[in-house]
């Protein structure tokens, strides 16, 4: 069974399913597989980030057209 198929017939299955549990077990269960994309960077990367909305906070900005004149 390809992955197209599973996925109708998983959605077919939750259509047709008037088990508010089970619903609630499937919500759940997606909403703990959703991956949160901070948790995937690099220690160093979440630093970086971290900095950067230090530095907005403060009031330290960089306008955009500087920004691309710096990379261009």
């Amino acid at each position: 069974m390809d992955i197209r198929t599973t996925k109708l017939e998983l959605l077919k299955t939750i259509i047709e399913n008037e088990n508010s549990e089970f619903i609630q077990k499937v919500a759940d269960f997606v909403k703990k597989e959703k991956s949160d994309f901070w948790n995937e960077l690099s220690v160093s990367e979440q630093k970086e980030i971290k900095k950067g909305v230090e530095q907005l906070k403060n009031g330290k900005r960089v306008s955009y057209e500087s920004f691309l004149k710096k990379i261009s």
